[in-house]
């Protein structure tokens, strides 16, 4: 009777076959158990020795997906050995495909989110860590999504219908929302191309400045000189002509001054010299030039260029108001008049 047991049948399978999925079952966790106690330990030792943060993503993504992975193989293993009915097969695959289909997503995601910001790390490009840290939410619906449609398919569904029909929809609400796709690429634009970034201080369309405090997917927001701020669609910026001074090492400035036509031509040679030796030594600056550049209607036009070394706008004008300054006061020692427009009438009287 006792040796006639093994064969009992139960439920379609013999008692020798339970028996041998539960070996199966208790052998694989207890080489897992093994792996995890003498293995996985020495990984984690070793890389907290290494001091590098890749070795302890490696070692993180095989204890929360692997293990739970090979947990499921096993009993997957098990249970497949057995006999059992179709409607139970069929629902053990299913559970078994989308516990699957979840513990591959979220290991493909963790391999995405860390592998490329701990590359752009050690690269130092803090640029384009900050670029795929707003990108990834999207990335993330993106896995998310073919996940879920692979396991879709391999349950047996039609997929190619249902994507049609979302297609014809998608195509509807992308002609309803144009407008604010427009933005959203403009925005990935803003994003790859970089004409300009957060803090930056730049000027749109020639009268509109301010230094950029948010760039959203939507609408980028500048902080006028004057306080308020302004809100830009993206799809305007990336339409408009930009002038971006964060990559300005230094200012080229160049100014007119006028001078009275009774000016002797003794003191008009002596201006350029004036001007440069005064430019010379304003500050942190490089001399260009200064000439007598033309005879206007009203007065002696001499034309100065110079350059100053720094893209802060308070020293430039620091500086300019400096030679201002000193411009006044040589002309005023020389006697040298500035010009304004005026205007001479000679009257002659009939005989």
């Amino acid at each position: 009777m006792i040796n006639n047991i093994p064969s009992y049948k139960l439920y379609g399978n013999a008692v020798a076959d339970y028996l041998a999925s539960l070996a199966v079952i208790a052998g694989g966790i207890l080489i897992i158990w093994i792996f995890r106690r003498i293995f996985l330990n020495r990984l984690k030792a070793w890389a907290k020795k290494t001091g590098t943060k890749i070795d302890h993503l490696v070692v993180a993504g095989i204890e929360k997906a692997a293990v739970p992975i090979a947990y499921l193989g096993i009993f997957y293993v098990s249970i497949t050995r057995l006999h059992l009915s179709k409607a139970f097969s069929r629902d053990f695959n299913i559970v078994a495909a989308v516990l699957l289909t979840l513990l591959a997503i979220r290991l493909l995601i963790a391999v995405i989110r860390h592998a490329p910001g701990l590359y752009w790390k050690r690269k130092e490009d803090e640029v384009k860590q900050q670029i795929f840290e707003k990108l990834f939410p999207v990335i993330q619906v993106a896995v998310w999504s073919l996940g879920v449609i692979f396991l879709l398919e391999n349950l047996g569904f039609h997929i190619s219908t249902l994507v049609a029909s979302l297609g014809l929809g998608g195509v509807a609400i992308a002609l309803a929302a144009q407008a604010v796709l427009k933005d959203v690429f403009s925005y990935f634009v803003i994003l790859f191309d970089r004409p300009f970034e957060l803090n930056d201080f730049i000027v749109v369309s020639s009268d509109l400045m301010g230094t950029v405090e948010h760039v959203g997917i939507k609408t980028t927001r500048i902080r006028s000189l004057n306080g308020e701020l302004l809100v830009f669609a993206n799809s305007d910026l990336t339409s408009s002509r930009i002038r971006n001074y964060k990559s300005l090492r230094d200012r080229r400035v160049q100014f007119n001054l006028g001078v009275t036509y009774d000016t002797s031509l003794q003191n008009l040679r002596e201006i350029p010299g004036i001007i440069k030796s005064i430019i010379g030594s304003a500050g942190d600056l490089v001399f260009e030039r200064a000439h007598f550049f033309s005879l206007d209607a009203s007065s002696l036009t001499f034309q100065v260029v110079y350059h100053v070394l720094s893209s802060d706008y308070n020293t430039y004008m620091d500086i300019q108001q400096k030679i201002n300054y000193d411009i006044v006061e040589e002309f005023g020692k020389r006697g040298i008049e500035f010009a304004f427009p005026t205007q001479t009438i000679y009257l002659a009287k009939e005989e």
